[in-house]
This record gives C-alpha cells, sequence and structure tokens, in this order.
C-alpha cells in the first residue's frame, strides 16, 4: 500500500489509485454511440508527447495510483505507442505499480498483442457490442468483426486476459445478450454491460437507445441464473457469475446506479486536462505545469490541487426534454 501521507485523497475521503490515460483521440472506428461519422481531431502539435505522457503516469504513480489503464480513441493507433507502454512497465517491475491495462476495439491487437504481454501487460478489455457482422458494421460504421476476432485469438495466445466491453443499445443488440454471453464465456472471457452515456453531440437520438442495464438483467434473469459475486477489477463494475456458463458478467450503470461514493479513478485526456470526475466538465490542465518546468514540483501541485476539487457524483441524464448531450465533449476525447 502507498504511504497515505502521499496518497491522493479527495475532499470525501476517497483514494484516488486509478488513472485511465487516452493517449489519442484518433479512433479508426466511429462507433455510433460515441462518435460523429465525420469527427473534427485534435491537431497533433495540441497532444503531449509519449515522453511527456510517461512523465505525467509516473508522477501519479509517484503519488500513489496503482492502476493505469491506457485508452482512447484507440490507443493502438496512437504512433509508436509500444515505447510508452514498455516505459511504463518499469513501475510494474519495481512493483511500483500493480497493473497497468488497455481498453481496445481490438482492430490491432494481431499486431501488438505479443508486445503488449512482452512488458507486461497482463489484462485487456475490447469492445464488442455484437456478433453479427453486418451488425458491427453498422454500429461502428468502418469496423470489421472478423479482423476484431482474429485480434482476441491473438491475445488470448499471447497469454492476455481479456474482458469484453459491450454497449447495451435497445433495439439494437438487446435481443442477442445471451447468445453474447455464451460466446464470450465459451471462449474463457469475461463480459461487462455498459449502460449508454449522454457524452458528446452524436449522429442520434440517445433516448431510442438508452436500456437500463436493471431492465436487461431482470429479463436475463429469465434464461440464466445469476449470483451476485464480490469480484473486483478495480473499475466500476459490479459482477454476477451465470451459473449455466460458469462465466462471470459485469455491470457498468452509470445512470440507473451510480458508483460515484467509491469512485477511486481520474482521466488524463492526450492533452494534458484531467478531468476528476467523467460526468463533470470542471478539469485541470497539467500540461502547462508539464512543460513550465524541467522538475516535477509544479506537476505534483497541479495535481495535488486538481484533486482537491474531484466532485462527489456526475450529473448524467438521459431526457427527451433535452436535445443537448450532458457533457459537450466526446468519450473518445476523455477516454472509454
Amino acid at each position: 500500500m502507498p504511504d497515505v501521507r502521499t496518497s491522493l485523497i479527495d475532499s470525501f475521503g476517497r483514494h484516488v489509485s486509478y488513472l485511465r490515460v487516452s493517449v489519442t483521440d484518433r479512433c479508426d472506428f466511429r462507433c455510433v454511440y460515441c462518435m460523429a461519422e465525420d469527427m473534427t481531431f485534435l491537431p497533433r502539435k495540441d497532444l503531449l508527447s509519449l515522453e511527456e505522457l510517461d512523465r505525467v503516469c509516473t508522477a501519479f504513480v509517484g503519488k500513489g495510483v496503482r492502476k493505469l489503464r491506457l485508452t482512447g480513441g484507440e490507443p493502438l493507433v496512437r504512433k509508436g505507442i509500444m515505447t510508452l507502454v514498455e516505459s511504463l512497465g518499469r513501475h510494474l517491475r519495481s512493483g511500483a505499480l500493480e497493473e497497468l491495462t488497455l481498453t481496445t476495439n481490438g482492430s490491432q491487437l494481431a499486431i501488438y498483442a505479443g508486445d503488449l504481454a512482452a512488458h507486461g501487460v497482463r489484462r485487456i478489455n475490447v469492445s464488442v457490442d455484437t456478433l453479427d457482422e453486418a451488425k458491427f458494421r453498422q454500429i461502428t460504421r468502418w469496423g470489421d468483426l472478423a479482423k476484431v476476432k482474429e485480434g482476441i485469438r491473438a491475445a488470448q495466445q499471447a497469454g492476455l486476459h481479456v474482458k469484453i466491453n459491450a454497449v447495451a443499445l435497445k433495439g439494437v443488440n438487446d435481443a442477442e445478450i445471451p447468445e453474447m454471453i455464451r460466446w464470450v464465456h465459451g471462449q474463457g472471457m469475461d463480459l461487462t454491460l455498459i449502460e449508454t452515456m449522454p457524452l458528446g453531440d452524436i449522429d442520434g437520438d440517445r433516448t431510442d437507445q438508452y436500456l437500463p442495464l436493471s431492465v436487461l438483467r431482470a429479463n436475463l434473469m429469465d434464461r440464466f441464473t445469476l449470483e451476485h459475486i464480490p469480484y473486483k477489477t478495480g473499475g466500476p463494475a459490479r459482477y454476477s457469475l451465470v451459473k449455466e456458463t460458469g462465466g462471470r458478467l459485469g455491470y457498468i450503470t452509470p445512470m440507473t446506479h451510480n458508483f460515484c461514493e467509491s469512485c477511486n479513478r481520474v482521466r488524463l485526456t492526450c492533452t494534458g486536462t484531467l478531468y476528476m470526475c467523467l460526468g463533470q466538465e470542471d478539469a485541470a490542465d497539467l500540461r502547462a505545469p508539464l512543460r513550465a518546468s524541467e522538475g516535477n514540483d509544479l506537476l505534483n501541485a497541479a495535481i495535488d490541487e486538481a484533486i482537491s476539487r474531484k466532485p462527489k457524483g456526475h450529473d448524467f441524464v438521459i431526457d427527451r426534454r433535452r436535445d443537448k448531450p450532458a457533457v459537450a465533449r466526446h468519450m473518445s476525447v476523455t477516454g472509454g
């Protein structure tokens, strides 16, 4: 355990031990609940270099962060990303970091799975919302399900534990969740279901897509025996054991049952902006203090000040009376 004197503790007594880092806002998919099809991405000059990302992550590790997750956009499309993964792996070897992990759409996994494992990554999340190839193309706009499945196989062959994430979308993939459970568990993986969140302007109406997981879980109980288990991975998911398959089923429910009281996470964007809450606009600029000095005194002070402003909870709402997202930025900007 990190020294409590150097730990990041917010004003509500929560230890911040988990940093999610978006290494790029770019992606080779355009998932309908995440991005508009015609996205304008950040100019490259605004992005932190890989060396700067390493420096910020290292500062957080020095302050007691025990888990780092690399996200995007799609993290594996960032040029040179394996040099960052390799460099961060030194904190695993020293014991300062418990876990270095990744959330990916799987499109590049066949290329990078072996390198990820070699640099100390042991577990990854892969986003797959449907097993229907045509529907997969429709949801992702540009994705190829066969290529993603090839990447998942490569990850498993490299020794990585794979968890599948699926956003539950009413009228889109809700009817095939039982099939997904059987497929995922049959491949020796876990499945986590996620409620769609009101982040960013997209080409569509989230009120038509929104499916409370409480409703979906009740429907699943007609087919499966779901037993609550205390399993945790460090994130917000709550888990059940599916007795018929022997696999784990997770639920992330920011809309129907928020998890703010136990939140241990903050999110760093690829531009060096730190969001203390996914569902709030308040943020701290870490790029300016990072670049103002070769030492870390200014950076450390900025991190401490930001954590002191971490809010009690988020304000997500999906409301037909509102024609705007609860938070204007896209999920790809903050990181999944």
